[in-house]
């Protein structure tokens, strides 16, 4: 490394490499000389090594793992997956750029990715686009061009998971207290007194909890019986850009809840439900109903754990209840993707190896590629009957790794719906259900002078405040002229709106 790359490097560590964002700018005209130059690499006859790095999980040792060992016949490729755990990720990233020693693929958030690529670091991806195609095939443009992050490619995003939340509910309380699953806002208020007061569990106390949950997402399909997202959201209303706290519904969204907390029907632990808490006491038989993932309690593994204490125990899932806005269940980001890969911008420097990471992505993505890391090897971990993959008991014993490869995502229901067959009925329930579409993560950075995480803890205090009496409704819209005057949110949405127009999404 010569002694001016040294400073520079030097400079991007003092600044803070997975922090904030600079200007600058990538050589678009060189980038598409490389692309071309790919076209016509000489295939290597020694394995290429590529090496990516992912914060958290763990491996089988390499002549264990049978997914890699797959991927490098294929490709002759040497790939090796670094997975690194914890907080420690960010910083050994950090430490390894600093040094010059560049993972060929890592993982970062779209806030990084950006700070990264106007350092000069990243890789632009947009000459090489078409090269990506069965990429492109497999996941639609829509996803694939989550990848854009400042008007390029920058990225190469996993495929979109599918919500996976719903409401579920004790069935055998509904049944003692001679009850069904509540349709309307009101009988869901009342469902949820019930439990709390007439004794569901049959052990003659008055220990029972309604609703439970953790923070807002307790109250999240509440919020869409209004037509609202969650605190906090942006989503399109009237093809208008709409700032959940601004709604105009929102003022009522939050009245109900009052209403619902005044009647006694919410676990008043709410707030403080952390690290599952929240789950736990609904496993125990304390709560009836829960905002939360199918496989909280569906999976086979979950389902034990609260059939442990009460075999006669019924949980089921139920649609959000209709209200004045309609009947959607909570909010969801179609416009974040799972997780995103960049290439390093050291790796152009080798167009073979360049080459052989675009095969590797395509591959994941390729009919055969993807049946490896979703499901395994055909014959062990999976049998083929008629075209459709019926698992082995090797999938459950060895499979809980391949999921770190799915670089390019998987066929989300039919995959989940092969992994847990029993819960197929349940998987298109959670999936069927109407979402407010929610546009934050499509947010990559923030203005000059906004703090988000400031205005986000303001808000969430100011709410609790309102939905537990502590704060007048009438005071609602002083409280959203503090979020503009104070916090600076109407810059935060002018800058969205503009994020949102450069990815075609607002018009």
């Amino acid at each position: 490394m010569n002694r001016k790359f040294t400073m520079v490097i030097s400079m991007l560590v003092t600044g803070g490499l997975l922090a904030g964002c600079s200007g600058g700018a990538t050589t678009a005209g060189t980038d598409a000389n490389k692309a071309k130059e790919t076209a016509t690499v000489k295939t290597p006859e020694k394995p290429v090594k590529i090496e990516v790095a992912r914060p958290g999980g763990n491996l089988p040792k390499p002549e264990e793992d049978l997914v890699k060992q797959g991927i490098d016949k294929k490709l002759n490729v040497d790939f090796n997956l670094v997975m690194i755990g914890g907080t420690d990720y960010k910083n050994q990233i950090n430490v390894r750029l600093a040094a010059g020693n560049y993972p060929d693929v890592f993982e970062l958030e779209p806030g990084e990715i950006k700070s990264f690529a106007d350092k000069g670091l990243l890789l632009d991806l947009t000459p090489y686009v078409e090269k990506l195609k069965p990429v492109l095939d497999f996941q639609g443009k829509e996803d694939f061009e989550r990848g854009v992050i400042g008007g390029k490619q920058f990225a190469i995003g996993r495929d979109a998971n599918l919500p996976f939340n719903t409401f579920l509910i004790r069935k055998d309380w509904l049944d003692k207290l001679g009850m069904k699953a509540p349709t309307t806002l009101e009988e869901f208020k009342t469902v949820a007194k019930a439990f709390v007061e007439q004794d569901p569990d049959g052990n003659g106390k008055k220990d029972t909890i309604g609703l439970t949950g953790f923070e807002f997402d307790t109250f999240a399909p509440l919020f869409g019986s209004f037509g609202v997202g969650s605190p906090g959201n942006l989503y399109l209303k009237n093809g208008k850009l709409t700032d959940a706290m601004f709604d105009p519904a929102m003022k009522d969204a939050l009245t109900y809840i009052k209403d619902l907390i005044d009647s006694g029907g919410v676990d008043m632990e709410y707030i403080t439900n952390k690290n599952g808490l929240a789950l736990e006491k609904a496993y125990q038989g304390k709560a009836g109903i829960i905002y939360t993932g199918w496989q909280s309690f569906l999976r086979k593994d979950s389902e034990l754990k609260w059939k442990s204490v009460n075999p006669n125990a019924q949980w089921v899932q139920m649609a959000s209840p209709t209200g004045p806005g309609g009947q959607f269940d909570a909010s969801y980001d179609y416009g974040k993707a799972p997780q995103y890969f960049v290439i390093s911008k050291a790796v152009e420097k080798d167009p073979a190896k360049l080459q052989k990471i675009l095969d590797v992505f395509n591959y994941m993505a390729s009919p055969e590629g993807l049946n490896l890391v979703s499901y395994g090897v055909e014959g062990r971990h999976y049998k083929l009957n008629g075209g459709k993959v019926e698992p082995t008991e090797l999938m459950d014993t060895e499979g809980g790794y391949f999921s770190l490869y799915q670089m390019a995502g998987r066929k989300e229901l039919e995959y989940l719906s092969t992994r847990f067959p029993y819960v197929e009925k349940e998987l298109k329930f959670t999936n069927e259900q109407p979402r407010i579409k929610i546009l934050n993560g499509y947010i990559y950075n923030y203005p000059a002078g906004f703090n988000k995480n400031d205005m986000d803890r303001f808000t969430k205090d100011e709410i609790i405040k309102f939905i537990h009496g502590k704060r007048p409704l009438t005071e609602y819209d002083q409280f959203l002229g503090t979020l503009n005057s104070t916090f600076k949110n109407d810059a935060y949405l002018e800058h969205a709106a503009k994020l949102l127009k450069e990815k075609g999404v607002l018009k």
